[in-house]
């Protein structure tokens, strides 16, 4: 007898990796959701009294090749964080507090305790974002993999009231553009990073700190601050730093007409990226678009309250710089141009 275990599939270590998880599940959860997991779907109440006119806001995204080095370094418990990062992050851009999210895993044999330790950072992420962890899927799929390799995806939704959606139409020219600081390379330019750096190189000292660790560093989640910003001050754009970098990703927070006028040297830029640089010998232009260059989201704001957000976010623990500013656009000029 053929039976679905001996072709590679064993249902009793996905039912042991989800009764390991819900504890970690369980640590997100507010009073909105209401269903446990292991149902076909789940269940979340919006609380009516907290909104007048909500619009959801949704966001899917992956960790990309950044994976590959988790897999050789063997350390699975912070690559979750990343994941969710890359969604909340995302929503957080059009003003939306995110409320839930889901994960998908996909791996050639699932291995409780991995499994396990992917969902605990997913949790963790999912604790700094300030939303509920409410379902997802893992799937094995033998032949489909590389043995001990997986692949994770994350969908995030977010609720904004109508009037606070944040959708760059107030951005105008003159406006400050502000820059808050990364954690690192985030989740983006990984397969040229994994090009430049031998994994031998990973546990070598790189500026006190292991190079692998500072290749795995998650990405950072800005929501909790930047919403409790967007309830006291006018933010007229938000951009989070991903793949395209600042080329593709600044120009998106604001209508056609202007330009993101931005200043080299205005900003801390960690060593990691001069590394890259150096072994890539990659001009200006291809560094910026395709690493956040240690801005890992920007907020474009109204000159006279620039002071006084900077301030805000200090105290809150950012690290945030003026990097730039909005000007009209001309025809020699791009949606974002470098002095």
């Amino acid at each position: 007898m053929i039976t679905y275990k001996k072709s590679g599939v064993d249902v009793e270590r996905g039912y042991k990796s989800v009764k390991l998880m819900k504890k970690y599940i369980g640590l997100t959860h507010s009073s909105e959701v209401l269903s446990g997991i292991g149902g076909f779907g789940s269940l979340y109440k919006i609380n009516k009294s907290a909104y007048r006119n909500p619009v959801l806001v949704s966001g899917a995204d992956g960790v990309g090749t950044k994976l590959k080095i988790a897999f050789e370094l063997n350390i699975h418990d912070t690559i979750g964080i990343d994941c969710v990062a890359m969604c909340v992050n995302d929503i957080l851009c059009l003003g939306a507090k995110p409320v839930f999210f889901l994960d998908y895993i996909a791996c050639a044999k699932i291995i409780p305790q991995k499994i396990v330790e992917i969902v605990k950072g997913i949790a963790k992420g999912c604790i700094l974002a300030g939303c509920s962890l409410v379902g997802g899927e893992t799937a094995e799929m033998p032949g489909f993999y590389k043995k001990n390799e997986y692949d994770l995806a994350g969908f995030a939704v977010g609720i904004v009231e109508k009037n606070s959606i944040v959708d760059g139409s107030r951005v105008k020219s003159g406006n400050t553009i502000l820059g808050i600081a990364s954690s690192g390379l985030h989740s983006n330019g990984f397969s040229l990073v994994r090009k430049l750096f031998n994994t031998k190189e990973f546990k070598k000292n790189f500026y006190g700190k292991k190079l692998g660790n500072v290749l795995l560093t998650p990405t950072k989640i800005y929501v909790k601050n930047v919403l409790d910003l967007l309830k006291k001050y006018n933010v007229n754009g938000i951009a989070h730093i991903t793949g395209g970098g600042f080329i593709e990703n600044i120009p998106r927070a604001f209508k056609k007409n202007l330009t993101a006028e931005i200043k080299i040297g205005s900003w801390h830029v960690p060593h990691i990226f001069f590394e890259i640089k150096k072994r890539s010998d990659l001009d200006d232009y291809n560094m910026f678009n395709t690493f956040n260059m240690g801005i890992g989201l920007i907020i474009i704001v109204n000159p006279e309250d620039k002071y006084k957000i900077m301030k805000f976010l200090k105290r809150r623990g950012e690290n945030v710089f003026e990097i730039g500013l909005i000007k009209n656009y001309f025809k020699n000029k791009s949606k974002i141009c470098f002095v």
